[in-house]
């Protein structure tokens, strides 16, 4: 009876939560059909009296709508990547983990089903904490603790994660739908650049009173604030994921460093700012302004700093901005090879 009630509990929090999860969405949909309303009907069909400029501001505004309406369609309904058969384990894999009591034992079992995979990733972070207060030993051995799902019963894919919202994909922002995500910010910027740069003239007129107070006054007023609000918020947002995308970085690796085979590396992604930009947008250039899917890879695996060190030495010796030099001074040379080191 009350496993019962437990799973009804269960199953209708899971319903609110599905459904709330969307009022974001629809906030910003009124606010997106509002905008529209007070720019077109009240601002440019009856505030604006010149007939060339209304048809300049109409087609420029329309131009800006589409890409913005276009790209935050796809970041909503573009579905997140699910990890592959390969990653997930098999009927007697999973029966002998589970029935197995010892996790030095199951860590193990882990280790010897993540060799047959392209996983380079491992648990844990903070490496020099962990050599300078827990010592070496016990840091190589943290190095073999494969990242393992309990809840989807699977080893996890380089640089993936558990969404405990995966169920919900109007918020969830991964490999498929991330440079949509980008798109979006970036066209949400100039949506509301373009509707401030054009509505100010007209506000400043309507606060001299050179035009006559009627209903598009508070249209076009709170139209210039929102337009505003909005901007200063996006543009922090979107300069940030500008950040991260020119180091390769996703939002965790920015605050929690990755740790690979080797050890943390603090940059292990970090191909170079072209190749950076280009592991997000794809290398054609004349797809980095559409939101049509470009981006390289089927996001299980990722080319890493190291691929591109072994295949150019001088990279090797290459310093980034950023870099400090205390972040690898207690791993030696021999142990920035990450893609291709299998540990035995």
């Amino acid at each position: 009876m009350r496993r019962g009630w437990k799973m009804a509990l269960s199953g209708g929090l899971r319903c609110c939560r599905q459904v709330l999860s969307w009022v974001p969405v629809l906030v910003i949909v009124l606010v997106v059909l509002w905008s529209y309303y007070a720019y077109v009907f009240e601002l440019c069909l009856v505030t604006v009296l010149s007939p060339a400029e209304k048809v300049i501001y109409l087609i420029f505004y329309h131009a800006i709508f589409v890409f913005f309406a276009w790209t935050y369609w796809k970041s909503i309904f573009t579905l997140p990547q699910q990890p592959n058969q390969k990653f997930h384990l098999s009927y007697t894999d999973k029966e002998r983990y589970e029935n197995e009591e010892r996790p030095e034992v199951q860590k193990q079992m882990l280790f010897d089903m993540a060799k047959k995979l392209p996983v380079y990733t491992r648990t844990g972070s903070g490496g020099q904490f962990i050599q300078n207060h827990l010592g070496r030993e016990f840091s190589k051995k943290l190095r073999k603790t494969v990242r393992f799902c309990d809840r989807c019963h699977l080893i996890k894919p380089d640089r993936c994660h558990h969404c405990s919202v995966c169920a919900m994909v109007n918020n969830c922002i991964g490999f498929s739908n991330y440079k949509f995500f980008l798109q979006f910010l970036a066209y949400s910027v100039l949506y509301c650049l373009y509707i401030a740069t054009t509505v100010f003239s007209y506000f400043i007129k309507y606060w001299r009173g050179e035009l006559p107070s009627v209903r598009s006054k508070f249209h076009v007023l709170f139209l210039l604030f929102v337009a505003c609000m909005f901007f200063v918020s996006l543009v922090i947002l979107f300069g940030y994921h500008c950040w991260l995308v020119s180091r390769n970085k996703t939002t965790l690796e920015a605050f929690c460093t990755p740790v690979f085979t080797s050890g943390p590396e603090k940059n292990g992604f970090n191909l170079g700012f072209i190749k950076n930009i280009q592991q997000v947008f794809g290398d054609n250039k004349k797809f980095w302004l559409i939101p049509i899917g470009s981006s390289p890879g089927d996001g299980h695996s990722f080319p890493m700093r190291s691929m591109n060190e072994s295949q150019n030495p001088l990279l090797a010796n290459e310093e980034l901005w950023e870099d400090n030099e205390d972040d690898n001074q207690d791993y030696p040379e021999g142990s920035s090879s990450l893609a291709l080191e299998t540990e035995t």
